[in-house]
């Protein structure tokens, strides 16, 4: 047999959970031609793979790089990794729809990363992409939140019988177009205000539910229980994103929520650190979001409001080391980047503030656009998540490159390192074996979100493949410097072809838009 590309010799874990075993792997054009034994087979290009892994390229479930992967489309973060596939448009945000309010509220997302193109849907979107070329391959989920903004704005109202019917008919377009579910951020403005049978409603139009649950907390088996009761009513299959028990007082929840989940038949996915990274600005309450960025800003700058929302935040949270707790990553201000990487009990003393009132000043100068890491979760309870065999693995961080308009900030070391920490520090740990960690990587998260023909080395499935030294592979990014790669992982290829050769990126832009498979409801 005659292969443009022949991997020799390797130990395949071919992301099905089965045991490992060497074999050779024939690639012809886009695809997996042959698995087993190939001697006396010729290729344009032999790689030799004796004591190295050969996987699936691995998925990342949980991503965010609706915009950056248009700013830069190398991704190198996630390339490096062994990223091929992430899935976009968690958290209630997608890269579209955008209209009305929806646009206005990305505009400084946008102008910040470089991004001159504006579009409403996803397929003006998928068009922008495909023009550039990008590294890896994309599936996106349609964000609630942009459903709502569009439509609604950052009213704290329910919708209209009219505003729930233009909701639907944008879902169902982008679902059209290729959008492979919907997916909440119930912290976030507007999904914040949304009720149960509002999403459950727009859920019965889609087969995959993933969602940033209400609450990570103080009332994380609630909001489960919301999350399977939408489930439950719209018939669709239920996600949840980067399961955690944040705060000390709920690392003892964790039963009960594997017990709801496990009773619902729900998956969910997990980044392997013990810190959160999202907007600084999800310290505030709910109701401080109404209206948009504009409206926030004014009531954080009103003195009377201010005391409002001093008085809630200590309430809910009146330990003085949740402050310390609180690393700033990244702020737009040249006059503010010595904050970056600094808790905000440190950056207080340094203001002469309260901590309180110190967030206070950096939201204003900044324009809310800061970034924050929370130390708040425990290392046994992300043992137990990361053990279950329902849980995959996602980064819950946006694609950057550690250069260019990206790299900026110091912004979780999760974007370079997520997929070598689980298997270094989680399988040579002895929690998983390399087999259970692949598939959580790889077969089950193509399966949960019908990624067709990829998660296994299989013949007729399309070339997406790491290869990896078992022995050496280790992330090396850090709080502290994140913008490193990792170790150990030496060739990486979508779609057929070398997108990463002995640990350097090729330049090759083989990503494709994985579409959703049109099905019936």
């Amino acid at each position: 047999m005659v292969f443009d590309i022949l991997i020799k010799g390797g130990i395949v874990i071919d992301g099905s959970s089965r045991p490992s075993f060497i074999s050779d792997i024939g690639i012809k054009a886009k695809r997996i031609e042959a698995v087993g034994d190939l001697s006396g087979s010729s290729a344009r290009q032999t790689i030799d793979a004796k004591g190295l892994v050969i996987s699936p390229g691995f998925i990342d479930v949980h991503s965010h790089s609706e915009f950056t992967i248009i700013a830069d489309p190398r991704a190198e973060g996630k390339l490096l990794q062994g990223v091929t596939t992430e899935i976009n448009g968690n958290c209630g945000l997608s890269a579209a729809p955008l209209i009305g309010k929806a646009i206005k509220q990305r505009e400084d997302d946008l102008k910040e990363l470089g991004i001159k193109e504006r579009w409403k849907g996803f397929d003006e979107y998928f068009s922008i992409l495909e023009t550039r070329g990008h590294a890896i391959n994309l599936a996106t989920l349609v964000g609630h939140g942009n459903l709502r903004a569009s439509v609604i704005g950052f009213d704290n109202r329910p919708p209209s019988p009219g505003e729930m019917e233009k909701m639907k008919s944008l879902l169902i377009k982008a679902v059209g177009t290729g959008a492979i579910g919907l997916s909440t951020g119930l912290i976030y403005p507007p999904g914040i205000y949304s009720d149960t049978m509002e999403i459950a409603e727009l859920a019965k139009n889609v087969r995959l539910y993933t969602t940033h649950m209400r609450s990570e907390g103080d009332r994380l088996i609630e909001a489960i229980e919301e999350a399977v009761l939408i489930g439950k009513i719209s018939g669709a299959h239920v996600h949840i994103s980067h399961l955690k028990t944040s705060g000390k007082k709920n690392w003892g929840k964790l039963d009960m929520a594997f017990k709801l989940i496990e009773e619902a038949g729900a998956t969910c996915d997990r980044y392997p650190y013990t810190a959160a990274g999202t907007d600084l600005d999800a310290v505030l309450p709910a109701w401080a979001y109404e209206g948009g960025t504009s409206e926030e800003i004014k009531r954080i700058k009103d003195i009377s409001i201010r005391d409002r929302l001093r008085e809630d935040i200590i309430h809910a949270h009146p330990e003085p080391s949740y402050w310390k707790g609180i690393i700033v990553s990244t702020v737009c201000s040249d006059k503010n980047r010595w904050m970056e990487g600094r808790c905000l009990s440190d950056i207080a003393d340094r203001l002469r503030l309260e901590p309180v009132d110190a967030m206070f000043q950096i939201l204003i100068d900044e324009n809310l656009r800061v970034g924050a890491i929370f130390m708040s979760m425990n290392e046994d309870n992300l043992k137990r998540i990361l053990k279950k065999p329902y849980t995959m693995i996602g980064s819950d961080s946006s694609s950057r490159s550690i250069d260019g308009i990206t790299a900026k900030g110091k912004p979780h070391p999760r974007g370079f390192g997520t997929f070598p920490r689980v298997l270094d520090r989680y399988v040579r740990g002895g929690l998983l074996s390399f087999e259970e960690a692949i598939h959580k990587m790889t077969g089950l998260p193509a399966r949960i979100f019908h990624l067709d023909r990829r998660g296994l080395l299989k013949e007729g499935f399309y070339a997406d493949i790491v290869i990896f030294d078992p022995k050496d592979i280790k992330d090396k990014a850090t709080f502290k410097e994140p913008f490193l790669y990792p170790d150990g992982i030496y060739h990486v290829f979508v779609n057929g072809r070398l997108a990463v050769y002995d640990g350097r990126p090729t330049g090759n832009h083989s990503g494709e838009i994985i579409k959703n498979q049109r099905f019936d409801l």
